[in-house]
């Protein structure tokens, strides 16, 4: 089973914050692929298996950024 989720984070202004956040993400057991957009504030991930959003907050976090929704 393959998810995608999107969230709002907090923080990110440029690329290296797309990649810090991203480089986080991949930390997440079963995320396979993530798209970071700063000017959006978005953050796409994609999954084997079904998302843990407290694993999610919890990488976004120790990157140094917050997560404040899912879509």
């Amino acid at each position: 089973m393959s998810t995608t989720a999107v969230f709002t984070v907090d923080g990110m202004s440029c690329g290296h914050c797309e990649r810090t956040v991203s480089a986080g993400l991949l930390t997440v057991p079963g995320v396979t692929e993530v798209t970071a957009d700063a000017k959006s504030g978005r953050v796409t991930v994609a999954s084997e298996l079904e998302l843990d959003e407290t694993a999610v907050r919890t990488a976004v976090g120790e990157a140094g950024f917050a997560l404040t929704g899912r879509i």
